[in-house]
């Protein structure tokens, strides 16, 4: 468990497997998906599939989780999350944006993964029209590494593909 100001980053549990799952799969006006990725085309799971594939992914690294839960006052609000190398954070329920809780867990998520796993570098992948991606990981120190332009297509329009990383030593000397 990570505490922040508002709440506190915890294990996925069952339980939170079902909130994660209602967010991405059942919730209606799937915000979140419109800011996340919304150029991947993700096949929806049945729940017991997705159960067993957040099992099989849990750890990255010996006992180093891949993704936590965002907790705000016991309710869940979203993940941080990382895939090799890349991470990512997704706050589903959209009455927590603009709260400041992404800035705050983004870099508890980047101090847990330096301290905890062996990388070097961390870094982001998204596209030019998530600027609140863009301007979290410029507070948290990251730098533009790539612009591959017009690499995204969202809704009929074209996009820019954005990785911006930070170095362990870049992120020990700014924290």
């Amino acid at each position: 468990m990570i505490q922040f100001s508002k709440g506190e980053l915890v294990t996925i549990t069952d339980s939170i497997l079902n909130d994660i799952y209602y967010w991405k799969y059942e919730e209606k006006q799937q915000e979140a998906k419109k800011w996340n990725g919304p150029y991947i085309h993700e096949p929806i799971l049945d729940k017991a599939t997705f159960f067993d594939q957040a099992k099989q992914t849990r750890y990255i690294y010996s006992n180093v989780e891949s993704t936590l839960a965002i907790m705000v006052e016991g309710q869940f609000v979203g993940t941080v999350g990382t895939y090799w190398l890349e991470i990512g954070i997704v706050i589903y329920d959209s009455a927590y944006w603009e709260s400041g809780i992404g800035t705050e867990v983004f870099k508890l998520w980047i101090d847990y993964l330096f301290e905890n796993h062996f990388v070097h570098r961390l870094g982001i992948s998204t596209w030019s029209g998530n600027e609140r991606m863009i301007k979290l990981a410029a507070k948290a120190g990251m730098k533009e590494e790539a612009r591959i332009r017009q690499a995204r297509i969202v809704e009929g329009q074209f996009y820019d593909a954005i990785k911006m990383g930070i170095l362990k030593n870049e992120w020990a000397n700014n924290s």
